[in-house]
């Protein structure tokens, strides 16, 4: 029944016919589940999204809390737009959210609260290139810990 209502509400995200190009969508930032996954409502519909391009420290890990914080403070409660970039996987629709005119994954990248996955693009490399050598969230933990500095 869930991944029927998953469906349902997908398809109103991204009909089956369109994908990666299709037209923004506009919706309120109903929960943000970790650092790189909120819940957007959309035409009265709850729809799981994650920020495209990235990927943030998963429960448990190391930064995790301080990630999911970090995507509240910049989208929690705020009007997103929306652009789905591919097919949805396990009912979670992958795009490129803005949140008050920022792009809310180049924002946590540039706070080192997520590194760039594979698929990210040139802007969401230069942000973490910048993450990296101010030793950012995410990366001051890690140089911490193979340099030894404190």
């Amino acid at each position: 029944m869930r991944a029927l209502a998953c469906a349902v509400a997908l398809a109103t995200l991204a009909p089956a016919s369109r994908g990666a190009g299709e037209a923004a969508r506009v919706g309120r930032i109903a929960h943000v589940v970790d650092g790189d996954t909120v819940e957007i409502l959309l035409n009265d519909r709850r729809v799981r999204v994650r920020l495209a391009g990235i990927e943030a420290p998963t429960r448990g890990k190391f930064d995790a809390l301080r990630s999911r914080q970090s995507l509240v403070q910049l989208c929690g409660g705020e009007i997103a737009t929306l652009e789905p970039k591919g097919r949805a996987r396990g009912g979670v629709m992958p795009a490129r959210v803005t949140c008050a005119g920022t792009d809310a994954a180049a924002e946590q990248v540039r706070r080192g609260m997520a590194s760039v996955s594979a698929d990210g693009s040139a802007e969401l490399h230069a942000a973490e290139k910048e993450a990296r050598a101010a030793r950012r969230g995410v990366w001051s933990a890690q140089v911490s810990a193979t340099t030894g500095a404190k």
